[in-house]
C-alpha cells in the first residue's frame, strides 16, 4: 500500500517537475539540436520493470565530428550496446562544453520524466540496464533487481556514482530491492538534489 501511494506521488511531482523545467529542456534541447545538428534527444534501449522492454530517452550529448547523418526527427532511437563499460570524463563524443554541463548535472536526463509519468520508471529506483549490463554484470540477480520499476535516481548514484565498480553497483542495486523503506527511499531522494546541483563523481 505504501509503495502504491508513492507511485502516485511520483507521477504527480513528475508532472510538476517536467512543467517547472519545461524551459530548461526547451532551452537545453534546442542548443543541443543546433550543435550538433541532429535530433536533440535519443532513445537508448534498455531493459525495464519486469524485463519489459523500455526506449529511455535523454538529450543528445554525444556526437562525433566525423559523423555527417542528419535527422528531423526530435528522438533519434539507438538500438546497440554501448562499447563502454563506465563513463569517462575524457570522452571525445561528449560534444561541447554544454553537452558535458549537462552530463554533468543530468539535465540530459531531464526528459526520463515523462517515463515516470507514464508508469514506466520511477524518480527513486536502480537506473535501467542494457541487456549486455544485466547479462555480464547481474546475472542471476537480474531478476531480482528487474521486480521494482527502473528509476532516474538509485542508491548507487548518491553513493559515489562514477567513481564505483559494476560489482559495487550490483550490491547497491540488491540492497535497494531487498531492504526498501521509507527511510532509505527518503534519503535517497534527498541526497539526490545537492549531487545534481554540485555534479559530484558525474561527467
Amino acid at each position: 500500500m505504501l509503495w502504491q501511494v508513492i507511485d502516485t506521488g511520483e507521477r504527480v511531482a513528475s508532472v510538476v517537475l517536467l512543467t517547472a523545467l519545461s524551459p530548461v529542456l526547451i532551452f537545453s534541447a534546442a542548443a543541443l539540436a543546433i550543435s550538433s545538428r541532429r535530433s536533440p534527444m535519443i532513445a537508448h534501449r534498455r531493459v525495464g520493470w519486469g524485463g519489459e522492454e523500455l526506449w529511455m530517452l535523454k538529450l543528445r550529448t554525444m556526437w562525433g565530428p566525423a559523423d555527417q547523418s542528419r535527422s528531423s526527427s526530435w528522438v533519434e532511437y539507438v538500438d546497440q550496446e554501448p562499447d563502454y563499460l563506465q563513463k569517462d570524463p575524457a570522452d571525445l563524443r561528449v560534444g561541447n562544453w554544454f553537452a558535458r554541463f549537462c552530463r554533468r548535472h543530468s539535465i540530459d536526463e531531464i526528459p526520463q520524466l515523462w517515463h515516470v509519468i507514464c508508469g514506466d520508471m520511477a524518480l527513486i529506483g536502480p537506473r535501467p540496464m542494457t541487456p549486455n549490463e544485466i547479462r555480464v554484470h547481474y546475472g542471476s540477480d537480474a531478476n531480482e533487481v528487474l521486480r521494482v520499476k527502473p528509476g532516474i535516481a538509485g542508491l548507487w548514484q548518491t553513493s559515489g556514482r562514477n567513481r564505483l565498480t559494476y560489482p559495487e553497483r550490483r550490491a547497491m542495486d540488491l540492497r535497494f530491492v531487498r531492504k526498501r523503506t521509507l527511510r532509505m527511499y527518503l534519503r535517497i531522494a534527498l541526497r539526490t538534489i545537492p549531487e545534481i546541483w554540485s555534479g559530484a563523481n558525474s561527467w
